[in-house]
C-alpha cells in the first residue's frame, strides 16, 4: 500500500529519469544487434535491458500527467488559489485580477511556502537517487515523506478519523502507520475547510459595504441605480488603504502550520 502511495511520486523525479535515458539507450545500443536473437544467459540479459529501458522511459513519460494533482493535492496551493478567487469575488470586479494572475500568484507561493518540504525531498530523494546511491523505488519512498509530513501537519484530525473510518482501518499508532491514499483527501478537504473560513471572513467587510450603498441608494430613491457601480470603487479604497494584497499574503502564508 506504501508503494502504491508513492508511485505519484515518480513524477517529481520525471526530469531525472529523461537524464538518466541517454545512457540507458546507449548502454543497450551497445548490446549489439544480435544480442537479442542468441538464446543464452547473456543475449537474454541484454534483451531484458533493451526492453525494461523503453519501459521505463514511457512509465516516466506517463507519469507526467500527475504532477498537477500532486501540485493541487498535496501542496498548499488549494487553500491559496480557493482564498484568492473568494477575494475577487468579495471585490465584485469580475475578471480583475485576471485568473492567470491568481494561479502564477498561487503557484509562486506555494513554491514559498514548501520550500522547506522540497529542500528536504531534494536532500533526502532527489540527490541520492543523482549520485545513483538509491534505486527509482527507495528514492519514491524517501521522496513521499516530506510532503506527508506537511499534508499530516495541516491536516484535522476529524477529517483524517472520516478517512480512516471509510477505509475501515483501525486507530494508527503513528503517521507511518496512515496509508497515502487516506491521508491525501483528508488533506485536501481539511484544506477547503480553512480556505472557505478565510473565504468568510474575507466578505464581510465588503458584504457591509455592499449593505451601506444599497441601503444609501434605496433612501434616496435610486432604485434604478444599481448598487455595485458605487460599492466597489469603496471597496477598492477600502482594500487599498488597509494595504490588502500585503496583510492578505502575509497571513495566508502564516495560516500554514510548521512541520
Amino acid at each position: 500500500m506504501r508503494r502504491l502511495g508513492a508511485l505519484p511520486i515518480l513524477a517529481l523525479m520525471l526530469l531525472v529519469g529523461v537524464m538518466a535515458a541517454p545512457t540507458l539507450a546507449q548502454d543497450a545500443d551497445d548490446a549489439g544487434p544480435t544480442a537479442g536473437v542468441d538464446i543464452n544467459q547473456e543475449g537474454a540479459s541484454d534483451l531484458e535491458l533493451r526492453v525494461e529501458g523503453p519501459l521505463q522511459i514511457m512509465l516516466l513519460l506517463t507519469m507526467i500527467t500527475f504532477i498537477p494533482s500532486i501540485v493541487i493535492m498535496m501542496t498548499c496551493f488549494t487553500r491559496i488559489v480557493v482564498v484568492l478567487g473568494f477575494v475577487r469575488t468579495a471585490l465584485g470586479t469580475q475578471q480583475i485580477p485576471p485568473p492567470q494572475v491568481l494561479v502564477g500568484l498561487a503557484l509562486f507561493l506555494t513554491f514559498f511556502v514548501m520550500r522547506p518540504t522540497l529542500v528536504d525531498l531534494n536532500e533526502q530523494a532527489i540527490q541520492p537517487f543523482i549520485a545513483g546511491e538509491v534505486e527509482m523505488p527507495e528514492a519514491a519512498q524517501r521522496a513521499v515523506g516530506p510532503l506527508r509530513m506537511f499534508m499530516a501537519s495541516n491536516t484535522r484530525t476529524e477529517d483524517l478519523v472520516l478517512f480512516l473510518e471509510m477505509s475501515e482501518r483501525g486507530r494508527p499508532e503513528t503517521l507511518a502507520d496512515v496509508p497515502t491514499h487516506v491521508l491525501v483527501p483528508a488533506f485536501v478537504i481539511s484544506e477547503l475547510r480553512r480556505a472557505f473560513e478565510i473565504g468568510f471572513i474575507l466578505y464581510v467587510p465588503f458584504l457591509i459595504i455592499d449593505m451601506v450603498i444599497a441601503s444609501t441608494l434605496l433612501s434616496m430613491g435610486m432604485m434604478m441605480l444599481p448598487p455595485m457601480m458605487l460599492s466597489v470603487p469603496f471597496k477598492l479604497l477600502l482594500f487599498v488603504l488597509v494595504d490588502g494584497w500585503n496583510v492578505l499574503t502575509q497571513n495566508l502564508v502564516a495560516s500554514f502550520a510548521p512541520i
